[in-house]
């Protein structure tokens, strides 16, 4: 195996269920996508790393170069952060690197709560484990992952994305508890069942540094420490929430409380081999919950959901941070086209842009590529 260069894919994920969940030492049920981010890498004799970007937003592909040893680096485009953030996470954990060239490219849509950052994130932290660090662990690529995006992007997400992208094996989700980082491969058989689960991406970019994921985060901290509890994830009765004083703090922690319910809902139901589209109200409950209760949803999210299901979904809901990004919808593969057709004459009578629609398997996590022949 060369030592020196390779191709790396890290997967971008939808989340069957759990939303808002992990931040709260929760459980989370996702699956990896079959679309990702490739991160080429060669690496050089001198300190210097150079990125590009085939999704940068330019018109021509951009270069960016740094030295290793240098400090800052503020004028870089955000999207260069992520993996620079990689890189720097290695280096202040004590790993020797030289310099390395880091080629990027990407099928996730941008913007579209399926986590194409961590998915970025994930390639380059594989890469550079192979190349550098070969005994760094896949819990140590999460935490290397999740601290880029904290700490060198300003993302303060939990671990959901990053567990997805390098956990997730083909053909199954992943229930993770968030707390003990303990998983499990639930068999997810669509192909077995006629059923097809379809993505909808309605266009309307999500933005987690905006505000108000941070502050989604503050208030379940503050409902959890009213409540006496270290965290959500420790309320055992859910009747316990109704003592929460804010009604906005109360609304937050039913969200999560019940998120929680739910996903151990659906594990055991798949867990004992059920058919799929039983879970599919339970889909449509978390989309409740996150419009109503959590308040991430917008119009666009809310129009696909309920319109897929009127048109014959099993299930659907809202998934990642919200404020915009996708939505997925269980359906059977007979009336996929129908569902697909409705939703997007939706869109248009209420002025949406058409979703770009596609359906999706759960597919292998992040994993090195074979090399390539001439």
């Amino acid at each position: 195996m060369d030592t020196t260069a390779g191709r790396w894919l890290a997967p971008g994920r939808v989340n069957l269920i759990g939303e808002h969940t992990d931040y709260n030492e929760g459980y989370v049920l996702p699956l990896a996508l079959p679309l990702g981010v490739t991160c080429t890498a060669t690496t050089r004799a001198d300190g210097t790393v150079r990125v590009r970007s085939r999704q940068a937003p330019c018109d021509s592909v951009e270069t960016t170069t740094i030295d290793l040893g240098v400090a800052g680096w503020s004028e870089m485009p955000t999207w260069a952060h992520y993996p620079l953030g990689v890189i720097r996470e290695f280096v202040r954990r004590g790993h020797e690197m030289h310099g390395i060239d880091l080629d990027l490219d990407g099928t996730v849509p941008i913007g579209a709560g399926l986590s194409s950052s961590a998915a970025l994130s994930c390639s380059v932290a594989i890469a550079l484990r192979d190349l550098f660090a070969p005994s760094v662990t896949s819990a140590e690529i999460i935490d290397i992952a999740r601290t880029a995006e904290n700490v060198y992007v300003g993302v303060p997400t939990g671990v959901l994305d990053q567990s997805a992208s390098m956990l997730c094996t083909e053909g199954h989700v992943l229930f993770l508890d968030v707390r003990s980082g303990e998983s499990q491969q639930i068999p997810f058989d669509l192909d077995r069942f006629g059923l097809e689960l379809l993505v909808f991406d309605t266009g309307s970019p999500h933005h987690l540094v905006d505000g108000e994921y941070s502050r989604r985060r503050a208030e379940c901290a503050a409902a959890a420490a009213e409540l006496g509890v270290p965290f959500l994830r420790d309320v055992r009765d859910p009747a316990q929430v109704e003592q929460l004083s804010d009604p906005v703090l109360r609304r937050r922690a039913r969200h999560v409380v019940t998120e929680d319910a739910r996903v151990l809902r659906v594990v055991e139901k798949l867990r004992a081999g059920a058919d799929p589209r039983v879970i599919g109200p339970t889909l449509t409950t978390g989309h409740a919950s996150l419009r109503d209760d959590f308040e991430v949803s917008a119009p666009a999210l809310d129009t696909a959901v309920d319109t897929a299901v009127a048109a014959g979904a099993h299930g659907a809901r809202m998934v990642g941070g919200g404020f915009g990004g996708s939505v997925i919808a269980l359906t059977d593969r007979e009336h996929a086209q129908t569902i697909i057709d409705s939703v997007r004459k939706a869109f248009a009578d209420n002025g949406f842009d058409a979703p770009r629609t596609f359906s999706v398997t759960p597919a292998a996590g992040a994993h090195r590529l074979p090399a390539t022949t001439t």
